[in-house]
């Protein structure tokens, strides 16, 4: 139990609640669900917690968190990995999601792609970073030479998709998946695992060894409320969307979109494995994902220099935090 869990007394005087600050990946979505519902629930007042979730800025959630700015901060495993490597004091401590959210994806009427290795010589309209190698992977794997043209276009891929400027792009099937599917855009995707490409736990929540050795009753609590409100949300994802629609009604302005996106969440076992696993993070899939960005060429360490050895990557995560 936290000493300072709202409530209790000392000397007739109230305990304030104590202080938790958590920093966004990206704007309000659904992969945040769980963080609006444990605060409009009371999961965290109940906990004796003061949660503040930061707004999205430029600085990534993991840099904030390395620096001492947020206890918390939501991420991918990429970028865990990839700054923890580099020197960064960051640590994943709650899986989101359960399996990988990405995928590769192009218009359905392109009788001309069939499997990734037909993307050869085409324009992707990608996003930089490690993603044009996966997708040069995919084709590699498929029996292709992983050569195409790259237009880095953000957001804009999916515009340039549907018009036809680019053959295909990348995108999150719970939410760009989702718009696409209300637009009435007709597309075919292919699964970075079915091309050699490792599954991942796409969406992560980390902290930094620093905060979790000062504040270990409070990382636990935190995550506790946090999980139980990840499992409200999977349980009652209609009214987890209304929840998080009102917490960010100037950013949430599709309802359709948002309901649509925590019914693909449920439904596909993200949120909650088909196993009931929640919140865990998977060594397994830890593992390989660490292996496959080192064998890539990703990671550096803190002076710049390239990895030549695999680092032991169960230093960076624990489960420990979690719940029993």
């Amino acid at each position: 139990m936290i000493l300072s869990a709202i409530g209790l007394t000392l000397a007739g005087q109230a305990i304030a609640a104590e202080p938790v600050t958590v920093a966004l990946d990206w704007t309000p979505n659904t992969n945040h669900v769980g963080l609006y519902v444990a605060e409009a629930q009371g999961y965290y007042d109940d906990a004796g917690l003061d949660v503040t979730i930061l707004p999205y800025s430029d600085t990534s959630a993991g840099t904030l968190v390395a620096n001492g700015v947020a206890g918390f901060g939501v991420t991918g495993p990429i970028e865990l990995i990839t700054q923890r490597s580099a020197g960064a004091d960051v640590k994943g401590v709650y899986a989101i999601v359960q399996h990988e959210t990405g995928r590769l994806v192009f218009n359905a009427d392109r009788d001309d792609i069939q499997s990734p290795k037909d993307l050869d010589g085409m324009i992707f309209a990608g996003f930089g970073g490690i993603w044009n190698q996966i997708v040069s992977d995919m084709i590699k794997n498929d029996g292709g030479k992983g050569e195409f043209e790259t237009v880095t276009l953000g957001t804009s891929s999916y515009e340039a998709l549907a018009n036809g400027q680019v053959d295909f792009t990348l995108d999150i099937e719970t939410w760009e998946g989702v718009a696409a599917e209300l637009e009435g855009l007709e597309q075919r995707a292919f699964r970075y695992a079915d091309y050699g490409v490792p599954d991942q736990q796409t969406t992560m929540l980390v902290s930094s060894d620093d905060y979790l050795d000062a504040n270990p009753e409070t990382a636990r609590a935190f995550l506790a409320a946090t999980l139980k409100g990840f499992q409200f949300a999977a349980d009652h994802p209609d009214e987890a969307a209304d929840i998080l629609i009102e917490a960010n009604p100037s950013v949430l302005t599709n309802a359709d979109l948002v309901h649509g996106s925590m019914k693909t969440l449920v439904d596909g076992h993200y949120l909650v494995a088909e196993d009931g696993t929640i919140g865990t993070i998977d060594a397994e899939k830890f593992d390989k994902l660490g292996a496959y960005l080192m064998q890539s060429g990703t990671l550096i360490d803190e002076n710049g220099d390239t990895l030549s050895e695999k680092p032991d990557l169960s230093a960076y995560f624990t489960n420990d935090s979690l719940p029993e």
